[in-house]
């Protein structure tokens, strides 16, 4: 986790966006000075919420051994944080309610300097207490947020406690309507972060339009933005891109943003082939910050996607944030390099990260490996539409992954949403959201993925959702030959056409297979059954002139509370090309196969 923003912080119901986001966005790149709270926490759980009234938000002092104390966080069962506690603790697995985290550390204060805590994730609403004192609370599963205790922090111990509730809600984002394990608790990591008084809030760094593309320039521009805390106004800011000999110093408007753009020796752009990254410095007062950015473009012509203005074909796959080998909650960079190290192994240059934000560590590391990134907020099946709270709800938590990742050369896609049902109320809150999302990032692609999909004729799919007018490049999700009455054969005569002339991926294909469950290619659940629909669609989709990439479904078996059937499921989604302890299944190869020769192509 790099970068610290403010989420959505929540006082019994959802605020106003603008009242949600007027708090500061506090960067946080590794050169951050920060104390990890990371470890073994005390926790309690509490299915009937009676916390709240018993006050387990602060420590107990018994006036006298006889009065009445129903609590003990020391003497409580411990987990770890970062992690879920479904996977932690058997009897937790499919646990849905409140729980409790608590634990001490110590502090030393230091003048001038201003201290934040900061969570990474905490699935799905947190309330957080630091001495007995309520800091705030915040509802989302997976961006991060914070708090500054500055004023609430004690010199020598401390006690934090936090309050996290997975329960699913018909109107929140995503709903109760789900087809991924509802891990709860505190999964990303917890620390405290040391700014000074006047700190970098947030920053942008990008290439200028119409700086690439061009093989005869000599020079890029490079243009973007800088937020400042408790600055006044003229205050001045340097950035600085030391091996492009670029540097540039800005001074800050009244709302303490200054606006750059400078000339920078020819960029050696970023690529999936060659992903490089340059030192960028940023100072104001006596803060400074350095970060690692690529600098690439992203566009689209037509039916194709052009990457630094050459046309591009995204031979990814999805994946789910789910930890390879053990299952829970992937947290680690351990988890994270495994992942998209079998992403590298099957030939992609792309992953789809479904079905809301993964973990920063992870984009950064897409960044360096070279994997470009479709990254998506949990927008997803049945939502309350029309509900005003809600579509606030999901753009704050659009407005936070964009404001946390948006210098990570990787993510060239921001989806909006996932098979949702086509309506005007459905229709209104994803134009909301796609416009909102171009507002806060012009340099990036706005889709989304629909099934929304039907046969014309026998032998012509049409997809014709309405969404496409407001994307730049259309997401089809379609699982011919494992739902429906086709079957995977029927992909050879199957033509398809779409209502816009935009690049199309394919974002979601596959069928269940359980490692090592052999037969014949007609039998169901079998290796030979996912290997025989891959085949064929792999030729239905080659004859896609749109299609500027795929991303089948998925990378990795992962745990589903829809998926019980024994012995095969045992409430795992099965439509891995790898399973969940790591062994590749048939159709891994022939995927692997197809993008080699892809690759060999260009």
């Amino acid at each position: 986790m790099r970068q610290l923003l403010r989420g959505v912080l929540l006082f019994f119901a959802i605020p106003s966006l603008a009242q949600t986001h007027s708090v500061p966005l506090l960067a946080d790149p590794p050169s951050r000075t920060t104390i990890s709270l990371d470890g073994t926490w005390n926790t309690i759980v509490d299915p009937y919420e009676s916390g709240i009234p018993s006050r387990y938000f602060e420590p107990p002092k018994p006036k006298s051994k006889s009065e009445l104390v129903e609590f003990d966080f020391d003497h409580s069962p411990k987990l770890r944080v970062p992690g879920d506690w479904n996977t932690q603790r058997e009897s937790l697995l499919f646990y849905e309610g409140p729980f409790w985290y608590q634990r001490k550390f110590s502090y030393q204060k230091r003048p001038h300097i201003r201290v934040f805590l900061y969570l990474g994730a905490a699935n799905y609403r947190s309330r957080v207490w630091l001495n007995g004192i309520k800091l705030g609370e915040h509802v989302g599963g997976y961006t991060p947020f914070d708090f500054e205790v500055t004023n609430e922090i004690g010199e020598g111990e401390n006690s934090l406690a936090i309050e996290v509730d997975n329960t699913r809600h018909e109107d929140g984002v995503p709903s109760t309507h789900t087809d991924w394990w509802n891990y709860g608790g505190l999964t990303r990591g917890v620390k405290l972060i040391e700014v000074p008084e006047t700190f970098i809030e947030n920053y942008a760094v990008h290439l200028a339009p119409g700086s690439c593309g061009n093989c005869e320039r000599k020079l890029d521009e490079v243009e973007g933005w800088v937020q400042l805390k408790g600055a006044t106004q003229g205050e001045s800011v340097t950035i600085g891109i030391p091996d492009a000999q670029a540097k540039q110093t800005a001074a800050v408007d009244a709302s303490g943003r200054a606006v750059f753009k400078f000339a920078a020796r020819m960029l050696q752009l970023w690529t999936a082939e060659n992903p490089k990254l340059y030192r960028v410095t940023i100072s104001a007062g006596n803060d400074s910050i350095a970060d690692e950015i690529g600098f690439r473009t992203i566009e689209t012509h037509g039916t194709q996607i052009l990457l630094n203005g050459k046309p591009v074909f995204l031979r990814g796959i999805s994946m789910h944030e789910e930890a390879p080998f053990r299952s829970g909650r992937a947290f680690s960079e351990e988890d994270d390099r495994t992942l998209l190290t079998w992403a590298k192994e099957l030939g992609c240059n792309f992953v789809r990260l479904a079905h809301y934000p993964h973990n920063e560590d992870m984009l950064r590391l897409a960044d360096h490996m070279g994997l470009l990134v479709w990254e998506e907020v949990p927008v997803y099946w049945e939502m309350q539409y029309q509900d005003p709270a809600t579509l606030e709800n999901a753009k704050a938590q659009l407005h936070d992954v964009i404001a946390r990742d948006q210098n990570r050369a990787a993510i060239i896609l921001w989806s909006v949403s996932n098979e949702t049902p086509i309506g005007p109320a459905r229709n209104a809150f994803l134009k909301t959201l796609a416009e909102y999302a171009r507002s806060l990032d012009s340099t990036r692609l706005i889709t989304s993925a629909s099934d929304k999909w039907h046969f014309k004729d026998p032998q012509t799919a049409e997809l014709n959702d309405p969404l496409g007018e407001f994307l730049d490049v259309i997401g089809l999700n379609e699982y011919i030959g494992w739902y429906g009455d086709r079957k995977s054969e029927d992909a050879d005569h199957i033509q398809w056409a779409f209502a816009y002339n935009k690049p199309v991926i394919v974002s979601e294909f596959g069928a269940d297979a359980l490692y090592n469950l052999h037969a014949d290619a007609q039998t169901r659940f079998t290796e030979e059954y996912q290997a025989n629909l891959y085949q064929h669609q792999l030729g239905m989709l080659s004859r896609i002139p749109a299609l500027a990439g795929m991303s089948p479904w998925i990378l990795m078996d992962f745990r589903s509370p829809r998926r019980p059937l024994p012995g095969i499921q045992d409430y795992f989604n099965r439509k891995g090309l790898i399973s969940d302890r790591g062994q590749r299944k048939q159709a891994f190869y022939l995927l692997q196969k197809f993008y080699r020769d892809k690759a060999a192509q260009k």
